[in-house]
């Protein structure tokens, strides 16, 4: 983004402009065009999500607004827009009103650092993974103030629920991270990306065997900070009605939705950065435009690949306790991440340039791993009981 203001400034459409005003001007360019992408991707899962859903659980899913319900999403959007703004007479209504726009915030600024392409990114912080980190956090503000707001005991336990689990599972998250700060010493985002390549083997997730848990982890503790299933406490529609947001409605309950959704991507996008070579694409052409235009495609697939993957996670697993919740972080992924860690000094010392016969060793081992993965769901597909049909003027 600087180098594109910088140009602005100097050269094209802003050329004379004073340079604090040109500045604020192509922030709030970059803003509004980042607020698009993101509902639309948003948008765009929750109508994926439920056709997933509908697909693995053998039901219907949204199919009547737009083709096979593609645009159900913005119907449903602008329902919820419209719908009455609530405020309980009870609830602390500064809160209660300023909670969503809070969570909305810390969401909406972790975008900043998403490395689309080489050049396609809005701030390359040298500190990009600790300030996704930090700027994250706001987001478990904004739910635990939306439940002590509410003056709901069921969404104050939700609104705990959420600050308990998302505090206690960024320990292994952010444990699993140094994992692969150690190989690149550098906490920028696209410095981790560049120090990986585009070829599967280059990647970090093979790089050795720590590497290759530390992603799982990562990923874990991800969704249980998104409050995915199957550690969605938060929400716990048979326990708490709706937790956090039992009390909310219009806008504002739609809100919280877009961040939790919106997040997904996030969850996406960070693992492919750490783990996946990111954006990283053969340099098959020198056409500046094409080559950008293929990073960003190859980051999108990647990334919404893990969407899909997080998709497929809820619909198949049921809802775990509270307790194993808790239980599941600091007994196991806490230690495990602590171990493995170490494991990772040792190898940075045993082999800090790394070593090509473990990278193709872990490699290999992946791709029979997932062509075993894929015969077992073939395996069920073939033996499931077929699709009812089902006759919508019936």
């Amino acid at each position: 983004m600087q180098q594109f203001a910088d140009y602005l400034l100097d050269e094209g459409l802003l050329a004379g402009m004073p340079k604090s005003l040109g500045y604020v001007l192509v922030v709030a360019f970059f803003a509004f065009v980042l607020l698009n992408f993101i509902m639309l991707v948003a948008g765009v899962t929750s109508w994926l999500e439920r056709r997933v859903w509908a697909r693995i659980q053998s039901r219907i899913g949204p199919n009547r607004v737009g083709p096979q319900g593609a645009i159900q999403w913005l119907a449903d959007g602008i329902k919820n827009i419209m719908k009455e703004d609530i405020v309980p007479t009870a609830a602390d209504a500064p809160l209660f009103k300023l909670a969503p726009y809070l969570a909305m915030i810390g969401f909406f600024g972790a975008w900043a650092c998403v490395p689309f392409g080489d050049g396609l990114i809005v701030a390359d912080l040298n500190v990009g993974v600790l300030y996704i980190t930090a700027v994250t956090g706001l987001v478990v503000v904004g739910i635990l103030m939306a439940g002590w707001a509410s003056n709901n005991k069921w969404a104050l336990l939700g609104g705990i629920r959420s600050a308990a689990q998302i505090v206690s599972y960024e320990i292994p998250a952010a444990i699993a991270v140094n994992t692969v700060i150690l190989l690149t010493g550098t906490l920028s985002m696209q410095g981790i990306i560049r120090a990986q390549g585009w070829a599967p083997w280059n990647w970090f997730l093979f790089d050795n065997p720590f590497t290759f848990v530390a992603f799982f982890l990562f990923f874990v503790a991800l969704l249980a900070e998104g409050n995915r299933t199957p550690f969605d406490l938060p929400e716990a529609e048979s326990e708490l009605v709706a937790g956090a947001f039992t009390e909310y409605s219009g806008l504002r309950s739609l809100l919280f939705f877009l961040v939790e959704w919106g997040n997904l991507y996030i969850v996406g996008a960070l693992c492919t950065s750490l783990f996946l070579g990111g954006w990283q694409v053969p340099a098959f052409t020198d056409n500046g435009f094409l080559l950008g235009l293929a990073q960003f495609v190859v980051f999108f697939a990647k990334s919404y690949f893990l969407v899909f993957v997080a998709m497929w996670i809820r619909a198949t697993l049921p809802r775990v306790r509270v307790d194993q919740l808790m239980s599941v972080c600091w007994k196991y992924l806490v230690p495990i991440s602590f171990v493995n860690l170490l494991g990772a000094m040792l190898w940075v010392v045993a082999f800090p340039n790394g070593w090509l016969p473990m990278r193709l060793g872990m490699f290999l081992f992946g791709v029979m791993t997932t062509l075993y993965f894929l015969m077992r769901v073939a395996f069920h597909l073939r033996r499931a009981r077929p699709l009812m049909t089902w006759n919508p003027i019936a």
